[in-house]
């Protein structure tokens, strides 16, 4: 059984920064520790998609997933720590983002 999970984060508004952002993301480009630390957490699928400088993260994952194993696993992963300060110099927090949140999980409010 799997469970989707939505999320949400701004890039800066500048043109030349989400282009940057958006090779870094490439297929190629993305560090081979980063899709290892992902499908080693139980996420099956995840998919960003863009419009405007709004992010949006549709993660699909299994029953091994736990939010709080991803968040200390990537956290002791110098790799993981290396990527997301890279991500950092691209990405702003939402306005109603707490603390050092990144990416909000989105509450779903219909489904068909």
């Amino acid at each position: 059984m799997t469970t989707r999970h939505c999320f949400t984060l701004d890039l800066k508004d500048d043109p030349k920064l989400i282009e940057t952002y958006k090779k870094h993301h490439q297929a190629e480009q993305v560090w081979p520790e980063i899709v290892t630390s992902i499908k080693g957490a139980g996420i099956e699928e995840l998919d960003i998609f863009l419009v405007g400088n709004r992010l949006f993260m549709i993660m699909v994952v299994n029953n091994s997933f736990s939010f709080e194993a991803k968040k200390m696993a990537d956290l002791a992963d110098s790799k993981v720590v290396e990527w997301e300060q890279l991500m950092w110099r691209f990405q702003q927090q939402l306005p109603w983002a707490k603390g050092d949140d990144k990416w909000l999980l989105m509450d779903n409010v219909f489904t068909l």
